[in-house]
């Protein structure tokens, strides 16, 4: 009997070894884990499982990519939150985390909740068509919405979203379409191809294979002006120079973050391994041929980032309130009008 005590005393002490071991570890000793609140396949899935595969080469440890959409991101974001604040579980954040309280979709979470350890991309707006579609130019559609309001359909990532502030951009030229909400930008590319909808208004980087495979076509860039990449494909100002003063910011912001209670030192030993690899040549060139903003270079201190974030808030916030598309007013998590 004393030598089974013994053995179990023995035991619980190597364990407890093990355990304190283990938590006295430098950071990382395991394998991370970047959620992305989207489904498989769209542009903020794409743009984390690149930029994952750098940051697992500088870290030293495995980095696996999760997917968990739903609710226009709350679910994946919220897991992120709930996970042991530990530096172990990351989050890519896109537009709809600075939209969820006004829209209803959550009490409180907002970019506040978050640490960013870095900005990476915005991926440009495009409007596209399937490639038997009847409308051969952005003025077709635009006149078919204004001449059918709401019978023009149109497929986004739920509200609050990119897609569905790139229609308010829209409702503000005289045009009025039915949205329909999806998982994630692959869906609602699906939905273009299938002919459950009309057009989406997508990333470019998504839409690529699409339209070199000629299943789709594009019919204008929702930016300032066109892209490199398709110099024969108008901006939208150029056809509504009203357009113009909607599309001075970037639509898209993929941010990697943490939760706000992660310690200091595991933050700046992410931000610098962040850092290495976002200079990475391929990436970089990357980026150049699917013509995405290098939100890295604009924003590169935290202080950025987390300034970027509050205005990018602000105006986003402010602008579906007005639009009368937000359940709430921006006053009322003081949110400052920009």
């Amino acid at each position: 009997m004393k030598k089974l005590a013994a053995l179990l005393l023995a035991l619980a002490l190597l364990l407890s070894l093990g355990a304190c071991a283990a938590k006295d570890a430098p950071y990382p000793s395991r394998s991370l884990t970047i959620i992305v609140p989207y489904s498989a396949g769209g542009s903020c899935d794409i743009v984390t499982r690149q930029f994952a595969a750098l940051l697992e080469r500088e870290l030293g440890q495995s980095v696996t990519v999760l997917n968990q959409g739903g609710s226009s991101g709350t679910i994946g974001i919220q897991a992120c939150l709930d996970a042991p604040a530990d530096g172990y579980t990351l989050v890519m954040t896109a537009d709809s985390l600075g939209t969820l309280r006004v829209m209803d979709l959550s009490d409180s979470l907002s970019y506040r909740d978050f640490t960013p350890i870095c900005a990476v991309t915005s991926d440009p707006k495009v409007i596209v068509v399937a490639q038997d579609s009847p409308y051969e130019d952005l003025q077709q559609l635009l006149d078919d919405m204004r001449a059918r309001p709401g019978r023009v359909k149109m497929s986004c990532t739920g509200p609050g979203g990119s897609g569905h502030i790139q229609s308010l951009i829209l409702n503000a030229l005289g045009c009025d379409m039915a949205l329909t909400a999806y998982p994630g930008g692959s869906d609602c590319l699906l939905a273009v191809l299938n002919g459950s909808v009309d057009f989406t208004n997508a990333n470019y980087s998504t839409v690529i294979d699409y339209l070199q495979a000629g299943t789709m076509r594009c019919l204008t860039v929702c930016g300032p002006e066109r892209l490199a990449a398709m110099p024969d494909v108008p901006a939208l100002p150029e056809l509504c120079p009203e357009a113009a003063d909607y599309l001075r910011f970037p639509f898209t912001p993929f941010v990697l973050q943490v939760s706000a209670d992660v310690d200091e030192a595991t933050v700046e030993t992410l931000r610098a391994a962040a850092r290495r690899a976002l200079a990475d040549e391929g990436w970089n060139e990357n980026l150049a041929a699917t013509c995405q903003d290098k939100l890295y270079e604009q924003y590169p201190l935290p202080e950025d980032v987390t300034g970027f974030l509050a205005g990018y808030e602000s105006l986003v916030s402010w602008m579906l309130y007005d639009a009368g598309a937000a359940a709430h007013s921006p006053a009322d998590f003081d949110i400052p009008r920009p």
